[in-house]
């Protein structure tokens, strides 16, 4: 500091005042893609801990039903009674009670409709057009008889579209129960032509299959983070709801067979002697199917139109919905599943159509999930999971789903369609771990169900079949979608109703995301630790994007608030690629470029004595003698230096590199990712190098990096299994290889 000083002070300096001109001050976006994710993610608190674990303060409320329903098949109506019992499990006292009506969507007054854009088709069928101009439109919303006490006294009621609020005499304060009654009915939706995620298939027969959900006024969450979850049902985003215990009473036509959340309480009257007596042997069989209900029996069913009814009586304990499916055209097969802790049940449900496809493989797709999904999370804890067929659908409740699939009209089935299938049964019957258990808030966030599950379902195919063509998971899969112009599209940290390109931004992408995080930034052993506990921490709660990335930090000691910005909050895209390889041999002499290096690292450290030359080919000192492979003979210094500091033990353990190679690699996407990359030897042989994204921690546009060979390197690829979707590939190799077009 004195040095410095003294020669300021001999340095004239003859400053004018009307030349001095003050700094004009540069504003500039922070673009370090490592800085902590403070500005994005909600303060911890007592509620939800910066460690992504609920905190000592969690609740969440409560919602119990008894529920009494009626199918009319006849007419496609719905009656039903229902009986809630809320709660309040908060701190703080609530005014009234809000409910989600969303079976409303499907009124005739249902403003969803609206919010579409509209354009004029230069040519539609006959029926198209009808029913886009002509026709009355559907009406399928809820048509509510009443809303009473426990001593049956009317209570006031507000109907908001797809929302209820329920007014309250005096506020529920903490702690509190409250109990009320529901009688209500609608028309059901033939989901085919009216659209919907739930309703009924028709028949050239004049039977139907029904798939029934949203059937009944449901409690919307209240917590710590919003309040009130009081969000429309538009259509895209699906659905939050509390957890509860459910008594449900379903009453259909004798001749219906019929599955539902929860255990079946009354089996022996509504199944023949025959039938329980399969089914008993079904919950001891581990290997193959039993079929329950045959498709002779089913044939015999759906021609006979019966005007008898049935009820079946169901409980159903922890869970956050109920889902119904009941048809006269259906077989019905079933086997357990043994699982580490407990056993459970696989079921299929299928018409004679979905033969023989659904009874080769629906019911084993079950059990595989079951297994699969447990081993990478927790052991599933509901006695059984069902899968529904039921044509153009695909949609999920706890212990039940609805899955699209048939063969044709002569049983013959495509693979595609094989695939299609299994896909989509393991991926609704894998929704019963995210979100029916792991409960996140689908009407906010649809990736941390759909994206999370199709992660698990990628995992579960590969399982399955270790060359199934799954569509997504794979980082090389979402290349085309992230190579596309991000400018018209959104992060998928996006609300559910504002994602345009919903299959890929909700589903393809944070499947990618994890798998890449899986595979090549964690490792599977950390990853999957870390994922487990997430799973394990919130089953049975409701999670927030912020306790998934708190969760995956803390369990796996890694830091990863540079990965969720890029990935989750913005649309960049990642491309990396080689700009220069440059081969340096050792050398007694410095190249002129070696001299004026030697001049300022010598001013800086005071470097003294001989040193090691590396001179790079074609520079203007390189000699042609000097291309040959690297001794130390070729750097006395070098030689010099091991003979005095190595014992002959020692010495015989030391590298012997022959070749250097300097690359520098450029980054053109915004991403940060980590590099890997492959060198290919003369000799045909190959080595990989995996380099944490942190190497663009000081420089997001270059880095580089020098490989020390044993054999000469005649190509260099940058991530040659394509596992961190890099859209440009072109400028992924060395020396670069010329593309061919398709036209090529």
């Amino acid at each position: 500091m004195k040095q410095i000083l003294n020669l300021l002070l001999v340095i004239p300096c003859v400053v004018f005042a009307q030349e001095v001109q003050k700094p004009t001050p540069k504003s500039e976006k922070n673009t370090d893609k490592f800085k902590q994710m403070y500005d994005l993610l909600a303060t911890p608190n007592m509620y939800r801990t910066a460690s992504g674990a609920p905190g000592p303060e969690y609740y969440q409320q409560k919602a119990d039903y008894k529920i009494d329903i009626e199918l009319d098949d006849k007419n496609t109506k719905l009656y039903g009674q229902e009986t809630v019992t809320y709660t309040n499990n908060a701190k703080e006292s609530l005014d009234y009670l809000w409910m989600q009506l969303d079976q409303n969507q499907q009124s005739r007054k249902s403003l969803s409709p609206l919010v579409e854009n509209n354009v004029t088709d230069p040519a539609s069928s006959p029926k198209g057009f009808s029913r886009k101009y002509l026709e009355e439109d559907f009406d399928g919303g809820f048509n509510i008889d009443y809303v009473k006490d426990a001593l049956g006294k009317p209570i006031q009621y507000s109907i908001n579209q797809t929302m209820m609020r329920i007014e309250l005499a005096t506020p529920l304060k903490h702690n509190e129960k409250i109990t009320f009654s529901i009688k209500w009915w609608y028309n059901i939706n033939n989901y085919r032509l009216d659209g919907g995620r739930s309703g009924y298939e028709q028949f050239e027969d004049g039977n139907r299959l029904y798939v029934i959900a949203q059937f009944y006024p449901r409690m919307a969450v209240y917590n710590d983070v919003e309040g009130w979850q009081n969000m429309q049902f538009w259509g895209s985003g699906e659905f939050a709801l509390a957890f509860g215990d459910f008594q449900v009473n379903i009453t259909v036509p004798a001749d219906h067979i019929l599955e539902a959340t929860g255990d079946l309480l009354n089996r022996s009257e509504v199944f023949s002697a025959a039938q329980l007596a399969r089914y008993t042997l079904a919950e001891k069989t581990f290997d193959n199917p039993v079929i329950v209900v045959t498709q002779a029996e089913a044939e015999a069913s759906e021609k006979g139109f019966s005007d008898k009814k049935k009820t079946w009586k169901f409980n159903a304990t922890n869970v956050r919905d109920f889902g119904i499916s009941t048809s006269r055209k259906f077989m019905y097969d079933a086997m357990a599943v043994k699982l580490p802790t407990r056993n459970t049940m696989a079921i299929s449900l299928y018409p004679k159509e979905g033969n023989p496809l659904w009874g080769e493989y629906s019911t084993r797709a079950v059990a595989h999930t079951l297994k699969s999904y447990s081993s990478h999370t927790f052991d599933y804890p509901y006695p059984k999971a069902i899968s529904i067929n039921a044509e153009d659908q695909g949609m999920e409740y706890p212990m039940i789903c609805w899955n699209w699939g048939r063969p044709d009209a002569d049983g013959k089935y495509t693979d595609r369609v094989k695939n299609g299938m299994i896909s989509v049964i393991v991926h609704e019957v894998g929704h019963n771990y995210f979100p029916m258990i792991v409960n996140s808030d689908e009407r906010q966030w649809t990736w941390m169900d759909e994206g999370l599950n199709s992660f698990m379902e990628y995992m579960a195919l590969k399982e399955w079949d270790k060359d199934f063509p799954a569509d997504r998971g794979p980082a090389n899969l979402i290349v085309p979608y992230m190579s596309g112009d991000q400018k018209g599209l959104e992060p998928i940290m996006s609300n559910s109703e504002s994602i345009r390109q919903f299959g890929n931004n909700a589903y393809g992408k944070p499947a990618a995301a994890l798998n890449i995080l899986r595979e090549t930034v964690i490792g599977r052993e950390k990853f999957d630790y870390a994922f487990k506990t997430y799973a394990n921490r919130w089953k049975f709660k409701h999670p927030t994007p912020e306790d998934f990335f708190r969760t995956m930090e803390d369990a796996s000691a890694f830091d990863l608030d540079w990965y969720w910005r890029g990935w989750f909050y913005t649309t960049d895209y990642n491309d990396i690629g080689i700009k220069e390889v440059k081969k340096y041999f050792v050398s007694n002499e410095p190249s002129k470029e070696t001299d004026n290096f030697l001049k300022t690292r010598r001013r800086r450290n005071r470097i003294e004595g001989a040193m090691v030359y590396m001179v790079a080919e074609g520079s203007e000192s390189f000699k042609a003698d000097l291309n040959k492979p690297f001794d130390i003979k070729n750097s006395k210094a070098l030689e010099d230096y091991i003979q005095q500091n190595f014992s002959t033990e020692e010495r015989a353990k030391l590298k012997s590199p022959k070749y250097f190679y300097q690359v520098t690699f450029d980054k053109p996407g915004e991403l940060v990712m980590p590099i890997i990359v492959e060198l290919t030897f003369e000799d045909g042989t190959t080595e990989t190098h995996h380099f944490p994204a942190q190497i663009w921690r000081m420089n997001d546009k270059e880095a580089n990096r020098t490989f020390a060979t044993d054999k000469e390197v005649i190509k260099i690829v940058i991530d040659p299994k394509q596992e961190t979707a890099d859209v440009d590939t072109t400028n992924n190799t060395w020396p670069k290889q010329e593309v061919k077009s398709k036209f090529d």
